[in-house]
């Protein structure tokens, strides 16, 4: 980090004097940021918020009030180690969000990346990987080792389990549970979340083409409507589809699904 300027931070604030902070960050009043902490140029903590390290943050972000970031995770595996967790830019985090730092027994570090809504009360556990562009609206709750891909979205209330994978541009609905893979562009409901078609009008609002929604309402068909297994269903969206880029994170999602798609 270019410069450590600390002229924004509240003389009410408590910051250790090893944290790094780059230029024109704020800290409010009765915020705690620890050490092995580093924030990003331009990025704005509000009043009684909790940075713990080691956490890195980038730029552009503003994080509101009684948020907990980088806290040890929950997992009762965790001994203390010194695990990560790294901030992309330009996010937003609402009140009382809680975003947990990785563990040894996955790969050490929990990742939000950029451009990211976290509303009220959201849970990011640790190990977690959070992509870009999404939506995480009041009370979703991630447990560990989830992954949320570019743009996805999950109503208030969702709750994910470990593990799943919640697919690129697909949507989840106020109130899910997702207990297996949300495959990408797929919009979800339920408890347990129940597949309901392709999030179309989302796709139109990020400029998909008419031809690439017809490619995807097919494929739909073919996951979902033929009777086919998922293997079935990937051999021939892979035969069908290969060379069309729309479809390689749909492929993505079938292949590489460990727990399983929802059905």
């Amino acid at each position: 980090m270019a410069t450590n300027d600390w002229s924004g931070v509240h003389p009410q604030a408590i910051v250790d004097p090893s944290a790094k902070l780059g230029a024109n960050v704020t800290v409010g009043p009765w915020s705690y940021i620890g050490p092995d902490v580093e924030i990003g140029d331009n990025t704005e903590i509000l009043s009684h918020v909790v940075v713990k390290g080691p956490t890195v943050i980038g730029k552009n972000n503003r994080i509101f009030q009684f948020s907990s970031i980088g806290e040890e995770c929950q997992d009762k595996k965790y001994a203390g180690e010194p695990t990560t967790l790294v901030i992309g830019d330009n996010n937003t985090i609402r009140e009382n969000c809680t975003i947990h730092r990785g563990t040894t027994q996955d790969r050490g570090e929990t990742r939000i990346g950029s451009d990211n809504l976290l509303m009220a009360y959201v849970h990011v556990a640790h190990d977690c990987v959070v992509g870009n562009g999404t939506i995480l609206a009041n009370c979703a709750t991630l447990a560990g080792h989830v992954t949320v891909g570019d743009f996805a979205i999950l109503g208030g209330g969702t709750m994910v389990h470990q593990f799943c994978h919640i697919g690129p541009h697909s949507m989840a609905a106020g109130g899910s549970i997702v207990l297996k893979d949300i495959p990408a562009y797929v919009m979800a409901s339920g408890q347990s979340a129940q597949p309901h078609g392709m999030n179309v009008e989302g796709l139109k609002r990020r400029g998909f083409s008419k031809e690439d929604l017809l490619a995807l309402r097919r494929a739909y068909k073919v996951i979902y409507r033929q009777g086919l297994t998922s293997e079935q269903a990937l051999v021939e969206l892979e035969q069908s589809y290969a060379d069309n880029p729309v479809m390689k994170p749909l492929i993505a999602s079938l292949r590489g699904s460990d727990r399983g798609i929802i059905r």
